[in-house]
């Protein structure tokens, strides 16, 4: 009952996830039903709960598979770049616009405020995600371009609400020139680093 025919369980959870992941964006937690995930997907309502017990653990997991991880990403591509550089990178494309992940963040953010079921899981993946910020901060720190002095814990809490801001604050409803941003996030980068880093940075 798990699998489409001639589609792996693996295939088909993946197909799963990316349905959820578009549906819940589109329709919110509350006003989307298994069913249909189970649709857009092409299963039945069996197969989709021979890989997930509940409509929370999809739209944890879609979270996970289809969340924002633009700086992840970025330094997965290239681990020796600098994470000065890094955090400028993607904070620069914060206010530019919106997708479906953020819109699925937005969701289950919104639910987790709404359901308890929801708020137990959601505070493991947003806990996930600032241990690997606190992590990226004291690469920073040991590389000696972030002041040893910092919390990482403080900054990786900075990097939660810039990024969680943005889905919320569109440029549609605030949009700011994007070269007053970027000379606005330089400065605030800069305070971060070494005062010997500077250079390192790419930043004036």
């Amino acid at each position: 009952m798990g699998r489409i025919a001639g589609v792996t369980a693996a295939e088909t959870r993946k197909r799963l996830l990316r349905a959820a992941a578009d549906v819940f964006a589109q329709r919110g937690y509350d006003g989307t039903r298994v069913a249909d995930i189970a649709a857009a997907a092409g299963v039945s309502n069996g197969a989709l709960y021979a890989h997930f017990g509940s409509k929370v653990e999809l739209l944890v997991a879609a979270l996970r598979e289809h969340g924002r991880r633009k700086l992840e990403d970025l330094f997965h591509e290239d681990p020796t770049e600098s994470v000065i550089k890094l955090l400028l990178t993607v904070g620069n494309r914060l206010p530019t616009g919106k997708d479906a992940s953020g819109d699925l963040v937005v969701e289950a953010l919104v639910a987790a405020r709404r359901d308890e079921d929801v708020a137990r899981p959601m505070r493991d993946y947003i806990g996930d995600r600032a241990d690997w910020l606190c992590d990226l901060m004291r690469v920073g720190q040991d590389r000696d371009e972030i002041d040893p002095e910092l919390s990482p814990k403080a900054l990786a809490h900075l990097c939660l609400l810039l990024a969680l801001g943005s889905t919320l604050i569109t440029p549609d409803l605030h949009p700011v020139d994007k070269d007053e941003w970027a000379a606005l996030l330089t400065r605030l980068t800069c305070a971060l680093a070494r005062p010997n880093t500077t250079a390192q940075t790419g930043a004036p």
